[in-house]
């Protein structure tokens, strides 16, 4: 499949490892220019930043926290001036605080979940919508999970879900502008875990007996990315394993 992102700029937040980087190295290979962040992890993400100059590509790698409206406008200014308007727009930062049990929760915890999983995409949007009116195109990519389809942890499924409201408010609104705005909501996927995540293992429900590849994911944000995606907008795909049907 053509993608036809060759020359076209990619904004990735949360790049600098799994899902993340996979996306940047993916992006590249299909000739597209990328825009990296990430709220700390500085010498991965310029880890990334190069192995996606490999493939002969434009790759600016920036710390920023999503989470901060200021950070937000600088980032994607500077993108602007050294890339060019943005394309097509990877929500992949993730705050994990949120993921415990509801009496446990701090409202440190709580607010930053909402801040990041919440606000993170609306402040990145907010950023790159105008730029892609202008040009009169655009693909936006978030993330739900499954968590919000099955009852996981409070905090992560109020964000989780809240974005799936975000995403189908985004379509509807900028549609008349050629802009898309999908979900993506991975499974129990092959990934490094932060050492307080606990290990996740297959539901009894899912059909399809084994974790998820990265790459399975990765291929479903390439197809949204691409040309032939535009007339697909609102949509919520669960890459799951069959473990829920939405």
């Amino acid at each position: 499949m053509d993608t036809g992102l060759k020359g076209k700029v990619v904004l990735i937040t949360g790049a600098s490892r799994n899902m993340g980087r996979l996306a940047a190295l993916a992006f590249a290979k299909e000739g597209a220019n990328l825009a990296l962040c990430t709220s700390a992890k500085m010498k991965e993400l310029n880890d990334v930043a190069d192995e996606a100059r490999a493939f002969g590509v434009k790759v600016m790698a920036v710390q920023c926290d999503v989470a901060e409206p200021a950070s937000v406008a600088a980032f994607v200014a500077k993108v602007e001036k050294e890339l060019g308007a943005v394309h097509v727009v990877l929500n992949n930062a993730v705050y994990r605080g949120g993921e415990g049990a509801f009496l446990e929760d701090t409202d440190e915890a709580w607010e930053r979940n909402f801040r990041v999983n919440l606000g993170g995409p609306r402040n990145i949007c907010k950023a790159v919508i105008p730029l892609m009116i202008k040009q009169r195109w655009g693909r936006i990519i978030n993330f739900s999970g499954i968590s919000p389809f099955l009852g996981g942890s409070t905090g992560k499924g109020m964000a989780k879900l809240g974005i799936v409201g975000f995403t189908r408010g985004l379509a509807r609104e900028f549609a008349e502008h050629e802009i898309t705005a999908n979900c993506i909501g991975p499974g129990t996927i092959e990934v490094e875990r932060d050492a307080f995540q606990k290990p996740k293992g297959l539901r009894p429900q899912q059909p399809i007996r084994r974790m998820g590849k990265p790459q399975e994911v990765v291929s479903m944000m390439l197809y949204l990315a691409s040309e032939d995606a535009g007339f697909i907008t609102g949509q919520c795909y669960l890459v799951n394993g069959g473990v829920y049907f939405h």
